[in-house]
């Protein structure tokens, strides 16, 4: 198993709070995480049919067996159980009594927020990050390998072939649960729609065109983005528009949660295919603001991560607020250096907002130039946040 950064801030939230959540995508290692952290929990999983048709019948049975420091692992499945374990909590008044792990925020944020507010931390674990795989001793020369190998746990952990393991993962997880929330009748048609935004990855969403393409009206799409994101398929990046007026864009971007179905997503089924795809440079945006999202989440954080654009073409690929400090970064797939990567930065500097410190992510080498403009490589990201 390769260590999970998170792990620590699990730790302490554990003796902070009665009950921590772990909230993920499916197959980002939130099982093995909590059961390799916490191996003195007693497991529960309720993806068991007969575990969970206990839970839902006899709750308070259910609840009696399994005693103790409990780790309940997917509890969307049965999110009533959260008013009974609000009793507990409430009753024993101790720290780190039970860890829940759940793969859909919908039903789940809402149960949460009515039965453990203030009783819960939580937590959101993405799959691994390129940091943890350095750790780990696993390295690729390029970035076009990290983009197609993608992040999931068992890819490395079996390891299975990339483009094979994310139709798996695709047929298996994405468009299960995805009909399980949406209640398909056409997978078809779902097909076409997560195809074609990933095909339209890290551009400021237009939901009418998308509507028009895939061939169901613009709430339709809105609907199935807002299920995705709950699924933790893909993650909405807001615009910044403090103060800026009406000459802001404000439609946000939409990245996915693991480059690997991305790439499965476009057909790639080569990393050196990712060079010559006509996206690589949404591609790598993806990765890296992949990588600071999963920074800020290891931490414990909330990301605080914005986009900035307007409409003279003023733009600013990734912002992250901190207080009233806002620290730039400027994103480009080139491994040569030109000046030109830092204009978005000066101007964004100069017209509209003083960055705290500024960034350009490529991939070359490190280089610190005099107008506070610090050039990095994407494998660097966790230095920033």
């Amino acid at each position: 198993m390769i260590p999970r950064t998170i792990t620590s801030e699990l730790l302490t939230q554990l003796n902070e709070y009665p009950v921590v959540t772990v909230l993920g995508p499916r197959q980002a290692g939130k099982t093995t995480l909590v059961k390799v952290a916490l191996p003195d929990y007693r497991y529960v999983s309720l993806e068991n049919p007969e575990a969970r048709q206990i839970a839902i019948e006899d709750p308070k049975a259910f609840l009696k067996k399994n005693t103790g420091k409990v780790i309940f692992d997917e509890i969307q499945r049965t999110p009533h159980l959260l008013s009974y374990l609000q009793e507990i909590v409430d009753s024993n008044k101790l720290n780190g009594q039970f860890v829940l792990t759940g793969s859909h925020q919908l039903e789940l944020r809402a149960a949460i927020t009515q039965s453990l507010a203030g009783r819960t931390g939580m937590l959101h674990l993405l799959p691994l990050s390129i940091a943890e795989l350095d750790v780990a001793g696993i390295r690729f020369d390029t970035f076009e390998e990290y983009i197609h190998q993608g992040f999931l746990p068992r890819i490395y952990d079996q390891k299975q072939r990339a483009h094979t393991a994310y139709a798996n993962y695709y047929q298996t997880y994405v468009e299960r649960d995805v009909r399980q929330l949406i209640r398909l009748k056409d997978a078809s048609l779902f097909e076409k729609f997560i195809k074609l935004l990933a095909g339209r990855v890290g551009q400021i969403i237009n939901y009418q065109s998308l509507s028009n393409d895939v061939g169901v009206d613009s709430k339709t799409i809105k609907q199935w983005l807002s299920i995705l994101e709950a699924s933790f398929v893909v993650f909405k990046l807001a615009p910044y528009f403090e103060n800026f007026g009406k000459r802001v864009i404000k439609s946000p971007k939409y990245y996915f949660t693991d480059t690997g179905l991305l790439t499965y997503l476009l057909a790639i089924e080569k990393a050196d295919q990712v060079a010559r795809d006509p996206l690589v440079g949404n591609l790598f945006e993806n990765l890296v603001v992949l990588e600071a999202l999963k920074n800020r989440f290891n931490q414990g954080l909330t990301p605080n991560l914005y986009f900035f654009r307007d409409s003279h073409g003023l733009e600013v690929d990734l912002l992250h607020k901190s207080g009233s400090q806002l620290t730039g970064l400027e994103i480009k797939s080139a491994a040569t250096w030109n000046r030109s990567f830092k204009k978005g930065l000066l101007n964004f500097s100069d017209k509209c907002e003083p960055l705290a410190r500024s960034f350009v992510v490529y991939s070359g080498e490190e280089v610190s130039f005099s107008d506070g403009v610090k050039a990095i490589p994407y494998t660097g990201i966790d230095n920033v946040f």
